[in-house]
């Protein structure tokens, strides 16, 4: 679900907030309980012909805030006539299992090595 607001007629740059999900090589959610605040590419990336960097001609692109919540992030753009785009996160559903469920008798499928 996104949100669309515009506090600034004629801005030409659009900000999305939202809260990262966690890596897979994380095991808890400790860097993903914050929501960011960036601004989304203006312009496409240009690849340097000698070496194959990229670079961007926006700078705006390299801005990235970190807020404690959702409103927080918004008041801010709000505040600064930011027009933003909120992405809400989609939370995950897990079912409850023990490790002994992965050697249970009545398993669905057999368990092997």
């Amino acid at each position: 679900m996104c949100l669309t607001a515009k506090a600034q007629k004629g801005s030409a740059m659009v900000a999305r907030i939202f809260r990262p999900a966690k890596t897979a090589m994380q095991s808890g959610k400790g860097n993903s309980q914050h929501w960011i605040i960036e601004y989304e590419a203006g312009t496409p990336k240009l690849i340097e012909p000698l070496m194959g960097y990229t670079s961007s001609s926006d700078m705006l692109s390299q801005v990235r805030m970190k807020f404690e919540t959702k409103e927080d992030a918004v008041r801010f753009a709000e505040a600064n006539g930011i027009e933003y785009r909120v992405m809400e996160p989609r939370e995950q559903n897990r079912v409850a299992m023990s490790y002994s469920d992965n050697f249970r008798y009545d398993r669905k499928v057999p368990w092997t090595h």
